[in-house]
């Protein structure tokens, strides 16, 4: 493979649902899957169209129970497009699959250009009465106008003369059934379809979404290249299916194209009249697919170059394909304008119902760098849902706001009651929503925005609103306990994921978890810091209006120094009482299951739960040295009466290194990080796992349902921040690098505060630079050495360790 290119040669069934994640095309308004037109939802393929942040809610009789469940809205399917041979001398030929045909596919190769941004499918077949077709097929989501979609097929007729039939359409009988474990959950959300035609080659099909009520319209327009009346074209109109049929004259050395051009509107657009009336005039106003295409790349390409990443070998390869994921679902010409969060998997397929966990604290230290407007956009996402996250807190007894572990349209909370183990077919509680540390997560990124932009309009106002509040929630959360002389955060789940409760007890809930406790205390201690630093009249307006008061400040102060944090056998416990669980079998158990990522549905299907013994999914400990550097992770110990030094901190990474199924995609993420600072010789293990997560779909079919958009944005950043030890703070750029043997070079272009930077790692050597265009120099700090950059300066400075 090139290295802008993804490609996959050959058919293979068992494998297409993964590729059509992969080669998922989209501009941060909508994307489609990488489906094959001819096919339709079944085991081997999944075609999906996902407009960003369009939800609808359902109710489902389940166990006697009835639930809600809220999710992304599979939009009609406008991929359609299948064809037969009809030749002049022989019987009429099959409307061709590549399921059907795979015994007569010759050639199949699909290419996925990065660069571009489409994808290429190229095929040749034999038909059962030996006639030779070839086919080959670009399609397109446009990056400039997020509102159109563009697809072109070109058939050549080897041996063979006659007419070719081509069924362009729109389907709109499609539901959300892409994941299994959904599969007793409705699933129908669009109603009230309609179509129509607009011009002899427009057709057009019209829908809402049942109970959130977005109307939504796609218009899709078809013709044949090169200009020329077909033998014949036919518009055909259904309740649930708007097209056109087309037969084109064809034969050997007469090849025919035809291209179909797609608009979507909704309901929620700025600027249009009705969705319809703007969806037809898009369709009719669109050039054909190479003005497109032209447009398309010269918006690819701009995105290219303010997103520089230099990384040799397949490592490179695979960081490229994670950031062009990174900049379809969340686009910064696009998404800026929208109401969207961080959905966890993308808008490229409907496991976890496309819902916004805390993957953002994943993605938003990546994009701060390269573009601040967008993590300001996703932010307020946030803050457009914090009086529903307040309502949250008071309808729990806290004051403040508790933001929701699974987020969708409106803000509350969209965690499921229940869940699917597939290994056992029973349907299980699900506690997940106990996971508060999402509000800090929150936090987190309002503070790193602000360090790394500068951008005081915002951090000021809502930024500070929202941190106050999430600071209120723990201070108000914590609860003191006289025996330890300490507050105490009792009944909560961490990153962990897999301890729900402790053994045999009868509610959910752990206490004291490590990670919960420490990035509380942070919460509380930067907000305490925004809190001195806000401008006089800033700090009055927002203290009145959120009724903040000066005894409010002085708990958050005692609070944030004297939370409890767990240690035994000379580590950081994860929990309260986890040195007191079992310890498992994890030889056995590898020996009797191979891969044992999802050890939590292993044991459960045995009866057992891990809630009994001492086994991480990912080791939330570790996380906090994955958010904090060695520097500031001691600082907040100290803050909280402890000592953290060197040796702890690697006896804690080691004693859960040994306790972790690496059952998230994050945690390669997070242990390579790790890793780099302390143990280089075993943080590569970790970086391979990281990059391969979705690529070769190591949590076993899970990525075929979406991608894991927080670990593709966690690798991006483990190169920018991770190795290089990038830190943005004191209006400065700080640069601790972590080389490793096996990524030893790379480069990588950033802005901060809006000054472009160019940094290139080498052995023993770090360059740095500003571009001439630039009108402000950088200030970057090195060990104990800062330097000041100028516009047009390069600096070459020796590493310290080296």
């Amino acid at each position: 493979m090139a290295d802008w290119t993804w490609e996959y040669e050959g058919y293979d069934p068992r494998t297409e649902r993964l590729r059509e994640a992969l080669c998922t095309l989209g501009n941060g308004y909508f994307a489609t899957r990488g489906a094959a037109p001819e096919t339709v939802a079944g085991p081997a393929h999944y075609p999906g169209t996902y407009a960003a942040g369009l939800y609808n809610r359902l109710g489902t009789s389940l166990a006697g129970r009835r639930l809600e469940h809220e999710e992304m809205v599979n939009l009609p399917n406008w991929l359609v497009l299948g064809f037969r041979p009809h030749p002049a001398d022989g019987p009429d030929g099959e409307w061709f699959t590549p399921d059907h045909d795979i015994g007569g596919l010759l050639r199949y190769r699909q290419a996925l250009d990065l660069r571009r941004g489409t994808l290429t499918r190229r095929l040749r077949y034999r038909d059962r009465h030996g006639r030779h077709t070839g086919v080959e097929q670009s399609r397109l989501v446009h990056m400039a106008d997020p509102h159109l979609a563009a697809l072109r097929t070109t058939f050549t007729a080897e041996d063979w003369t006659g007419t070719i039939e081509v069924d362009s359409a729109i389907d709109g009988m499609v539901g959300n059934t892409g994941v299994a474990r959904y599969r007793d959950l409705a699933s129908r959300h669009l109603t009230r379809m309609g179509t129509g035609s607009a011009e002899p080659d427009i057709v057009w099909l019209r829908c809402r979404s049942s109970v959130s009520d977005v109307r939504i319209v796609l218009a899709a327009r078809t013709r044949s290249v090169p200009e020329g009346a077909p033998e014949d074209v036919r518009t055909r109109l259904g309740d649930f299916r708007a097209g056109h049929r087309l037969t084109l004259p064809i034969a050997p050395g007469r090849p025919v194209t035809v291209e179909k051009t797609v608009a979507l509107h909704t309901s929620r657009d700025r600027a249009i009249g009705s969705p319809l009336e703007a969806a037809v005039e898009r369709a009719r106003e669109a050039p054909d697919f190479a003005g497109l295409l032209d447009t398309h790349a010269g918006a690819w390409d701009r995105l290219w170059r303010r997103s520089e990443l230099e990384v040799p070998g397949q490592a490179g390869r695979v960081l490229r394909l994670h950031l062009f994921h990174l900049l379809q679902t969340l686009s910064p010409g696009h998404t800026t304008e929208l109401d969207v969060g961080v959905p966890a998997r993308g808008l490229h397929g409907e496991a976890y119902r496309g819902h916004v966990f805390w993957d953002e604290l994943f993605v938003l230290p990546y994009l701060n760098l390269h573009f601040p407007d967008l993590s300001r956009a996703l932010m307020s996402y946030r803050h457009r849902r914090l009086p529903a996250a307040c309502r949250a807190a008071r309808a729990a007894g806290r004051p403040g706001a508790m933001y929701p572990w699974q987020s969708g349209s409106d803000g509350r909370e969209e965690t499921p009651q229940v869940h699917l183990n597939p290994r056992s077919g029973r349907w299980l509680p699900d506690n997940s929503r106990l996971q508060h540390h999402v509000g800090s997560a929150v936090a987190y990124n309002v503070w790193r925005y602000g360090q790394a932009t500068g951008d005081t309009e915002f951090t000021h106002s809502r930024g500070a609103e929202m941190l106050f509040q999430i600071a209120r929630f723990w201070a108000g959360t914590a609860e003191y306990d006289g025996a330890y002389e300490r507050y105490r955060i009792k009944g909560v789940v961490g990153p962990d994921e897999y301890h729900e409760g402790y053994p045999d007890a009868s509610g959910p809930g752990l206490d004291d978890n490590a990670y919960t406790n420490v990035t509380a205390a942070w919460v509380l201690a930067r907000a305490l810091d925004l809190a001195r630093t806000l401008p006089a009249a800033r700090r009055r307006e927002l203290f009145e209006r959120i009724a903040l008061g000066p005894e409010e400040l002085e708990r958050w102060d005692e609070v944030s120094r004297r939370l409890r944090v767990p240690f035994h056998r000379g580590v950081v416990s994860q929990f309260d009482g986890y040195g007191e669980l079992a310890e498992l079998d994890w030889d056995g158990y590898r020996q009797r299951y191979g891969d044992i990522r999802r050890l939590d549905r292993i044991l459960e299907s045995e009866g057992d739960t891990v809630n009994r013994y001492q086994a991480s999914k990912q080791a939330d400990v570790l996380m906090l040295g994955y958010l904090f550097s060695p520097g500031e992770l001691a600082e907040m110990f100290a803050r909280l009466g402890y000592a953290l030094d060197d040796d702890l901190w690697r006896r804690t990474v080691d004693y859960y290194l040994a306790r972790t199924s690496h059952g998230s995609t994050l945690s390669g993420v997070v242990h390579a990080w790790v890793l780099a600072r302390i143990r280089p010789g075993r943080a590569w293990t970790h970086v391979k796992e990281a990059l391969a997560g979705d690529v070769a779909d190591l949590q076993g079919g899970t990525t075929a349902e979406g991608i894991h958009l927080g670990a593709m944005a966690g690798t991006l950043d483990l190169v920018q921040r991770g190795l290089a030890g990038l830190e943005t703070r004191e209006g400065s750029l700080w640069l601790n690098p972590a080389p490793l043997p096996e990524l030893s070079e790379f480069g990588f272009s950033i802005r901060h505060r809006g000054v472009g930077v160019r940094v290139r790692m080498k052995p023993g050597q770090l360059w740095i630079g500003v571009p001439p265009t630039e009108e402000s120099p950088v200030r970057v700090v090195l060990a104990e050495d800062t330097v000041l950059v100028a516009p047009g300066e390069e600096r070459l400075l020796p590493l310290p360790h080296a």
